[in-house]
């Protein structure tokens, strides 16, 4: 009778099996699990993965599908050793016996006690998700749906979707992630030891956890070896050999795992980056046709890591708030090449303690920064876009009000005079008038120039006033490097990109050079011409003799260089943004944080002095080009020995008749050993071009500065750049200063909107 019921019993299994199995096989999401996405640095040209990314996306599941036939052999049979010896033997994915036993057992204890699952109906049950509760009749729909498994796929395809989908702890789903996280290597390269230990995680991979449970780790490990050896995989020698290490000693700490967790080159800034990228990423996912925390895509993008290392060494070894007690002001640098990617951008110094993005501006959670006298660049490129000629003049006094300027008031701008009682506009440049780009930006008009900003690769919204030729308005230093490169490549901007490519989990490029959320399909990147090759190269011409002789010698560093200083009211910003043949770069420096009365804080005693764009950041820059020389020589690159510029000036002369003759052909002067930190260079006029004669001016007469009725004794060094005055954007009360015989004196104000020096 027990015979009769066992066999009735066992034959309605069967039967329900049977008849289960005549129903349709779900759809298998295998084409659509979750994979993670890797984010690689320019170094990686091709597969990026989990070796060598520097960042790896996922939502909560690191998996990285792989194919069959890169598992390899011996992890293969590990899993089948531990799992189900006989896999490739059954017919039709089920153990009946197996089956039986387990629901037999499971009844009589009333709690889901064996499982007697073949590796078939593991894949089932995680696939189509049959585990909700495991009963008589689910058990037999999970066989069922296997016997149909079994019909549409080879084992190897079964087993190949299997190792890809099960989860291995720490976060990893699949075999390929298993030996990422445990091992920080490809499943390719596991051997005897690890392979048997990840096939002992399967069943519970929390408990087995050889940072939690050394010695269940072994044991595991121990019993998948010993059933490799009674299945004939391996020897008993092989066994005792893979047992000899314990398993703590093999596997890395959690978390350690460098591509999942940690930035690549977060030591160097690199996670600022890095994380810009992740931003734009997903604000790309309506364009990439999927999640990109789930869709296994293959970030490529522009950073270049000893590029970035320099730009961080070069702010650092001058200002670091880690490590300097003294409460100094932060730094930061971008570089973009002559295509446009951003090559290095040091945003920051601790990921983990700021997430504030310094070279991003407000993109990058933080605030935008005034370009101080950097934006003068702007309003000589929109001078000669409307058709005006660099050698224009314009009246250069000490201090100058303009009429009807200042929301119909009197705008009172002071810097930048001349003893001659005027400059030109490449002259003004040079030593960054403020009095002389104050009345130029009027004649322009400040809607023009602000075009002319965007038009060049400013993308912030700036105010429509004339302060705004002194740096009124807020640019992050990405747009200011991202501007300046346009002028380096004669007038054809190339929009920057933190990405080079994006490729989907089959190596099949998706987007090309994306910026903001739109994609490029051009695997050859092209620019727009937004400036006229000949003005660019004119700008450029004006742009050296700033770095040659005027307020930015100290960005000279052996290589022809075009750049412009900046220093904001106060010294709360200061700049310096230039460029050489192929790079260029901003480097700006200030405090990120309002002082205590919730204005922006300003560096008027660092390290002894007040910080100018001359100084502190044009020091960064020019380690850093000095740096980004040799690497580029390294890699067999040649120097800049010349940009591309031009010094004819074509156009309309305004104001001629402040000379009745024109200025002295001229060479600059050797730039001088200043005396202290900061210190101007000695006045030249590097106008026309060079003779072999330096630029000789008379003694200017004594004036009368600080109006005690007593002549004060003539400048002696060049005036310093100016801060934006408020024009309309809000009026600040402050003081002119003017240096006279090396020492600084303060003129009173006339107005409340005169400007303050800044830069030297």
């Amino acid at each position: 009778m027990l015979l009769l019921l066992t066999l009735f019993g066992f034959g309605a299994i069967l039967g329900g099996i049977a008849l289960l199995a005549q129903k349709e096989l779900p759809e298998d999401d295998f084409a659509n699990l979750a994979q993670t996405s890797y984010i690689c640095a320019a170094d990686v040209v091709v597969t990026c993965d989990a070796e060598n990314a520097a960042v790896a996306l996922s939502a909560g599941e690191d998996r990285e599908i792989v194919p069959y036939s890169s598992i390899p052999q011996v992890m293969i049979n590990a899993v089948v050793a531990a799992e189900d010896k006989n896999f490739f033997n059954d017919r039709i994915g089920i153990d009946p016996v197996g089956i039986a036993r387990a629901l037999y057992q499971n009844t009589r204890e009333g709690r889901a006690a064996q499982g007697g699952s073949t590796i078939t109906q593991q894949y089932v049950k995680n696939a189509f998700a049959i585990d909700a509760d495991r009963n008589i009749v689910t058990k037999l729909e999970e066989a069922a749906l296997a016997v149909r498994l079994t019909r549409k796929f080879s084992r190897e395809e079964i087993l190949g979707r299997y190792l890809n989908r099960i989860y291995f702890g720490r976060g990893a789903y699949g075999v390929q992630a298993a030996a990422q996280a445990y091992f920080d290597k490809d499943v390719e390269e596991l051997n005897l030891t690890e392979s048997a230990f990840l096939a002992g995680l399967i069943r519970a991979p929390s408990s087995g956890e050889p940072f939690r449970d050394p010695a269940e780790a072994d044991r595991r490990r121990a019993t998948v070896l010993v059933r490799m050896v009674t299945d004939g995989y391996i020897s008993q020698n092989e066994a005792d050999a893979a047992m000899e290490t314990s398993v703590i000693e093999l596997v890395i700490p959690p978390g350690d795992r460098q591509s999942s967790t940690n930035v690549l080159g977060g030591n160097i800034g690199a996670e600022y980056f890095m994380e810009a990228v992740r931003q734009q990423l997903v604000s790309l996912e309506p364009v990439l046709g999927g999640e990109v925390f789930t869709s296994g895509f293959r970030i490529y993008t522009t950073l270049d890591p000893e590029m970035q290392e320099a730009a961080f060494v070069s702010v650092t070894e001058v200002v670091d708030p880690r490590f300097d007690g003294d409460d100094p002001p932060s730094g930061s640098l971008v570089a973009v090449d002559d295509r446009g990617r951003v090559i290095a951008m040091m945003g920051g110094y601790d990921f983990e303690t700021s997430q504030v993005n310094l070279a991003t501006g407000r993109d990058g959670g933080g605030s935008g920064r005034q370009p101080g006298s950097s934006f003068k660049t702007f309003a000589l490129a929109e001078a000669l876009e409307q058709g005006f000629s660099a050698g224009s003049f314009y009246s250069a006094p000490s201090v100058i009000e303009i009429e009807g300027a200042n929301d119909g008031g009197t705008w009172t701008v002071g810097g930048g005079g001349s003893s001659e009682g005027y400059r030109d506009l490449v002259d003004a440049l040079r030593i960054s008038s403020n009095v002389v780009y104050a009345q130029l930006m009027v004649d322009l008009s400040p809607q023009t120039v602000v075009q002319m900003a965007n038009d060049l690769g400013v993308s912030a919204e700036l105010p429509e006033v004339n302060a705004l030729v002194l740096g009124s308005g807020e640019v992050s230093v990405l747009d200011m490097a991202a501007s300046y490169s346009t002028i380096a490549n004669q007038g054809v901007r190339f929009s920057p990109v933190l990405i080079e490519r994006i490729e989907d989990a089959d190596g099949n490029v998706v987007c090309w050079y994306p910026v903001g959320n739109q994609c490029s399909n051009e695997e050859v990147r092209s620019g727009e011409t937004v400036l006229d090759p000949s003005i660019a190269r004119q700008v450029t011409f004006a742009l050296e003799q700033v770095v040659t002789a005027g307020t930015g010698t100290g960005a000279q560093f052996g290589e022809a260089a075009a750049g412009k200083t900046g220093t904001t009211q106060d010294a709360r910003d200061a700049w310096f943004v230039g460029f050489t043949c192929d790079v260029t770069a901003a480097v700006w420096m200030g405090y990120p944080d309002a002082g205590e009365d919730g204005l922006p804080r300003n560096m008027g005693n660092f390290r002894g002095i007040e910080v100018h764009g001359g100084d502190f950041p044009a020091d960064i820059w020019s380690s850093f080009m000095t740096r980004a020389a040799a690497i580029d020589a390294a890699r067999g690159g040649s120097p800049c020995l010349a940009l591309a510029s031009e010094a004819d000036f074509p156009g309309l002369v305004l104001n001629p008749e402040l000379s009745t003759t024109t200025l002295p052909l001229c060479v600059p002067l050797p730039a001088p050993v200043p005396t202290s930190e900061g210190q101007e260079a000695a006045e030249t006029s590097v106008t026309a071009p060079p003779s072999t004669e330096p630029c000789m001016f008379p003694e200017p007469e004594p004036v009368d500065l600080d109006g005690d009725g007593v002549p004060d004794p003539p400048a002696t060094t060049v005036p310093g750049e100016q801060p934006p005055a408020s024009d309309g954007a809000g009026s600040t009360q402050s003081t002119t200063e003017t240096t006279v015989s090396g020492e600084t004196t303060t003129v009173p104000a006339e107005s409340t909107t005169t400007a303050a020096p800044d830069d030297g």
